[in-house]
């Protein structure tokens, strides 16, 4: 079995690994804050310093880190990825970044020395589709590289579907977030409406969710909502982040996504307000505050 060596282990990374080593891998481990590795030498995790430690010892390494220059520095500082690169090394970013930084960072791995190989798989499904492995994967990448990470994905997700080259994994997730965030606008709509119609929030999410209205959206985030519960699995700065991505590479291949925009101007005032950090469904509170309308259970 293929050493696997994990460098990030927030929200979604720390249960990745997790799921890793509960398929048997041998796993290595670093993050930035050595606190949240601790608890990984326990579990039989091998705990280390840096990233380079990391891919000396392992065979296949996901990152999992924030933004496309969290990417970057964690694959080529000098003591990344790159410095520990070994023949037959694969580096696998299941992070969200921008699709022409994966290609360049493939670029880069190529002509290292020693070269080393990449696979852009960013997933969704969030924190809870990351502790129960049944995330989907969209990976960008060679085909051979992708059918020797599949143990791998397989102990992470249930959805697999490889989109095509460098960066094509990046360029679906994206299109996924246009879609996430746009559905979480139209729960937030659809129950704050019912609301000012007093009708029985729960019984509408209910028939909603079983209907064509369904999405993941209604079936999974709507309950947090109506509960008031908006601790997050996605927080609202990282769904930002996102939504830049999308419109930044919409704006440079002049396509107009006019929800997107919009969805993106509510999300930043939710941001001034303090809740970039709670979930993304907190988006809900926007539309509360606009409606005048609080559809939340007993309110």
């Amino acid at each position: 079995m293929e050493r696997v060596g994990f460098v990030g282990l927030g929200i979604m990374g720390a249960p990745m690994a997790r799921n890793a080593l509960k398929a048997g891998f041998p796993v290595t481990v670093t993050n930035r804050t050595p606190d949240r590795a601790k608890p990984f030498a326990d579990a039989g995790a091998t705990v280390v310093r840096t990233p380079r430690e990391v891919a000396e010892r392992s065979d296949l390494v996901v990152t999992m880190v924030t933004s496309s220059p969290d990417v970057e520095a964690v694959t080529f500082s000098p003591d990344g990825i790159a410095a520990g690169a070994h023949p037959g090394l694969l580096a696998i970013d299941m992070s969200t970044i921008s699709p022409s930084a994966s290609r360049e960072i493939a670029k880069r791995a190529a002509a290292s020395r020693p070269p080393f190989h990449t696979l852009d798989a960013p997933v969704s499904g969030g924190e809870l589709g990351a502790i129960e492995a049944r995330l989907a994967i969209m990976v960008g990448g060679d085909e051979a590289d992708v059918k020797r990470a599949m143990p791998l994905f397989e102990a992470l997700g249930k959805t697999i579907v490889h989109i095509g080259g460098h960066g094509a994994g990046q360029a679906c997730k994206l299109a996924n977030q246009i879609a996430v965030a746009i559905n979480n606008l139209g729960v937030s709509e659809a129950l704050v409406f019912a609301k000012a119609q007093g009708i029985d929030l729960e019984r509408t999410r209910q028939v909603i969710a079983g209907g064509a209205g369904s999405s993941w959206a209604m079936q999974n985030y709507a309950p947090k909502m109506l509960a008031g519960d908006f601790r997050p699995g996605f927080m609202v700065d990282l769904q930002q982040k996102d939504l830049r991505l999308v419109l930044d590479n919409a704006y440079g291949d002049h396509v107009s996504l006019p929800g997107t925009a919009l969805v993106h101007a509510l999300y930043t005032a939710l941001q001034r307000d303090g809740g970039g950090r709670e979930g993304n469904h907190a988006l809900l509170k926007v539309i509360e505050r606009l409606s005048g309308q609080e559809a939340r259970h007993g309110r």
